[in-house]
Protein backbone atom coordinates (compact mmCIF):
# COMPACT_ATOMS: atom_id res chain seq x y z
CA UNK A 1 0.00 0.00 0.00
CA UNK A 2 1.11 3.51 -0.81
CA UNK A 3 0.14 6.42 1.37
CA UNK A 4 -0.67 9.82 -0.11
CA UNK A 5 -1.32 13.15 1.55
CA UNK A 6 -3.79 15.30 -0.39
CA UNK A 7 -4.32 19.03 -0.06
CA UNK A 8 -7.62 20.19 -1.51
CA UNK A 9 -9.09 23.63 -2.15
CA UNK A 10 -12.28 24.56 -3.97
CA UNK A 11 -15.25 26.89 -3.83
CA UNK A 12 -17.47 25.34 -1.16
CA UNK A 13 -20.66 23.67 -2.36
CA UNK A 14 -22.76 20.59 -1.53
CA UNK A 15 -21.38 17.31 -2.83
CA UNK A 16 -17.74 18.41 -2.91
CA UNK A 17 -16.46 15.94 -0.30
CA UNK A 18 -18.61 13.16 -1.79
CA UNK A 19 -17.00 13.69 -5.23
CA UNK A 20 -13.53 13.42 -3.68
CA UNK A 21 -14.50 10.34 -1.62
CA UNK A 22 -16.01 8.70 -4.70
CA UNK A 23 -12.83 9.28 -6.71
CA UNK A 24 -10.68 7.74 -3.97
CA UNK A 25 -12.96 4.72 -3.50
CA UNK A 26 -13.32 4.14 -7.27
CA UNK A 27 -9.55 3.55 -7.43
CA UNK A 28 -9.36 1.21 -4.44
CA UNK A 29 -8.21 3.93 -2.07
CA UNK A 30 -9.00 4.11 1.62
CA UNK A 31 -9.67 7.48 3.32
CA UNK A 32 -7.63 7.25 6.55
CA UNK A 33 -7.77 10.67 8.20
CA UNK A 34 -8.61 14.25 7.34
CA UNK A 35 -8.97 17.84 8.52
CA UNK A 36 -11.38 20.05 6.63
CA UNK A 37 -12.69 23.57 6.98
CA UNK A 38 -14.88 26.18 5.33
CA UNK A 39 -13.51 29.71 5.30
CA UNK A 40 -14.61 32.78 3.31
CA UNK A 41 -16.61 30.68 0.84
CA UNK A 42 -13.75 28.28 0.22
CA UNK A 43 -13.36 24.65 1.24
CA UNK A 44 -9.90 23.51 2.26
CA UNK A 45 -8.86 20.08 3.38
CA UNK A 46 -5.92 17.87 3.96
CA UNK A 47 -6.29 14.12 4.04
CA UNK A 48 -4.29 10.94 4.11
CA UNK A 49 -5.28 7.98 1.96
CA UNK A 50 -3.88 4.54 1.31
CA UNK A 51 -4.04 3.01 -2.14
CA UNK A 52 -2.74 -0.27 -3.61
CA UNK A 53 0.57 0.44 -5.35
CA UNK A 54 -0.81 -0.74 -8.70
CA UNK A 55 -3.66 1.84 -8.51
CA UNK A 56 -1.55 4.78 -7.38
CA UNK A 57 -0.96 6.44 -10.75
CA UNK A 58 -4.60 6.07 -11.83
CA UNK A 59 -5.80 7.60 -8.55
CA UNK A 60 -3.37 10.51 -8.82
CA UNK A 61 -4.54 11.15 -12.40
CA UNK A 62 -8.21 11.02 -11.38
CA UNK A 63 -7.58 13.42 -8.49
CA UNK A 64 -5.80 15.84 -10.82
CA UNK A 65 -8.75 15.58 -13.25
CA UNK A 66 -11.02 16.95 -10.51
CA UNK A 67 -9.73 20.37 -11.61
CA UNK A 68 -12.39 20.22 -14.35
CA UNK A 69 -14.90 20.51 -11.47
CA UNK A 70 -13.03 23.41 -9.85
CA UNK A 71 -11.33 21.18 -7.27
CA UNK A 72 -7.58 21.70 -6.95
CA UNK A 73 -5.71 18.73 -5.49
CA UNK A 74 -2.04 18.71 -4.55
CA UNK A 75 -0.66 15.20 -4.02
CA UNK A 76 2.21 14.55 -1.63
CA UNK A 77 3.91 11.37 -0.47
CA UNK A 78 2.95 10.00 2.92
CA UNK A 79 5.74 9.19 5.34
CA UNK A 80 6.04 6.46 7.89
CA UNK A 81 9.28 7.78 9.36
CA UNK A 82 10.06 7.22 13.02
CA UNK A 83 9.24 10.09 15.33
CA UNK A 84 11.88 11.33 17.73
CA UNK A 85 11.30 11.13 21.48
CA UNK A 86 8.58 13.68 22.12
CA UNK A 87 5.36 14.13 24.02
CA UNK A 88 2.02 15.39 22.64
CA UNK A 89 0.96 18.66 24.29
CA UNK A 90 -2.12 20.81 23.74
CA UNK A 91 -1.36 24.53 23.86
CA UNK A 92 -3.99 27.25 24.23
CA UNK A 93 -3.09 30.92 23.99
CA UNK A 94 -5.08 34.12 24.42
CA UNK A 95 -3.75 37.65 24.16
CA UNK A 96 -4.20 41.02 22.50
CA UNK A 97 -3.97 40.68 18.74
CA UNK A 98 -1.11 42.32 16.86
CA UNK A 99 0.60 41.90 13.52
CA UNK A 100 3.25 39.17 13.61
CA UNK A 101 1.94 37.24 16.63
CA UNK A 102 1.75 33.91 14.75
CA UNK A 103 5.28 34.43 13.40
CA UNK A 104 6.60 35.15 16.91
CA UNK A 105 4.90 32.11 18.45
CA UNK A 106 5.97 29.70 15.71
CA UNK A 107 9.54 31.03 15.69
CA UNK A 108 9.80 30.47 19.44
CA UNK A 109 8.35 26.95 19.17
CA UNK A 110 10.66 26.05 16.30
CA UNK A 111 13.67 27.42 18.19
CA UNK A 112 12.84 25.10 21.10
CA UNK A 113 12.63 22.07 18.78
CA UNK A 114 8.83 21.87 19.10
CA UNK A 115 6.89 20.50 16.12
CA UNK A 116 3.53 22.12 15.37
CA UNK A 117 1.12 19.36 14.29
CA UNK A 118 -2.18 21.23 14.31
CA UNK A 119 -3.04 24.92 14.71
CA UNK A 120 -6.36 26.71 14.90
CA UNK A 121 -6.45 30.49 15.37
CA UNK A 122 -9.11 33.16 15.67
CA UNK A 123 -9.40 36.89 16.30
CA UNK A 124 -12.50 38.22 18.08
CA UNK A 125 -13.53 41.35 19.96
CA UNK A 126 -12.93 41.15 23.72
CA UNK A 127 -16.20 40.95 25.68
CA UNK A 128 -15.81 44.18 27.67
CA UNK A 129 -13.46 46.44 25.72
CA UNK A 130 -14.06 45.38 22.14
CA UNK A 131 -10.29 45.24 21.57
CA UNK A 132 -9.26 42.36 19.34
CA UNK A 133 -8.15 39.17 21.11
CA UNK A 134 -6.02 36.56 19.41
CA UNK A 135 -6.65 32.97 20.44
CA UNK A 136 -4.95 29.79 19.34
CA UNK A 137 -5.18 26.11 20.06
CA UNK A 138 -2.44 23.82 18.88
CA UNK A 139 -1.26 20.26 19.13
CA UNK A 140 2.48 20.21 19.68
CA UNK A 141 5.12 17.50 19.75
CA UNK A 142 7.46 18.71 22.48
CA UNK A 143 10.92 17.15 22.90
CA UNK A 144 10.98 14.94 26.00
CA UNK A 145 13.96 16.93 27.26
CA UNK A 146 12.02 20.24 27.32
CA UNK A 147 9.99 20.90 30.47
CA UNK A 148 6.50 22.34 30.05
CA UNK A 149 7.32 24.99 32.66
CA UNK A 150 10.29 26.21 30.60
CA UNK A 151 8.23 26.24 27.40
CA UNK A 152 5.38 28.13 29.06
CA UNK A 153 7.78 30.70 30.54
CA UNK A 154 9.36 31.23 27.10
CA UNK A 155 5.96 31.74 25.44
CA UNK A 156 4.86 34.19 28.13
CA UNK A 157 7.88 36.40 27.38
CA UNK A 158 6.33 37.24 23.99
CA UNK A 159 3.82 39.64 25.59
CA UNK A 160 2.74 40.71 29.08
CA UNK A 161 -0.90 39.96 28.28
CA UNK A 162 -0.37 36.52 26.74
CA UNK A 163 -2.10 33.73 28.68
CA UNK A 164 -0.65 30.30 27.94
CA UNK A 165 -1.92 26.87 28.99
CA UNK A 166 -0.06 23.66 28.22
CA UNK A 167 -1.50 20.24 29.00
CA UNK A 168 -0.67 16.64 28.16
CA UNK A 169 -2.68 15.17 25.29
CA UNK A 170 -2.39 11.60 26.49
Amino acid sequence: MDHLVLTIIAADKPGLVERIAHTIAAHGGNWLESRMAHMAGQFAGILRVSVPAQNRQELVGALEDLSTHGIRVLVGEGSSGQASASKPIVMTLVGNDRAGIVREITALLSGQGVNLERLSTDVRPAPMSGDLLFSAEALLQVPSTLSLEALQASLETLADDLMVELRNDE
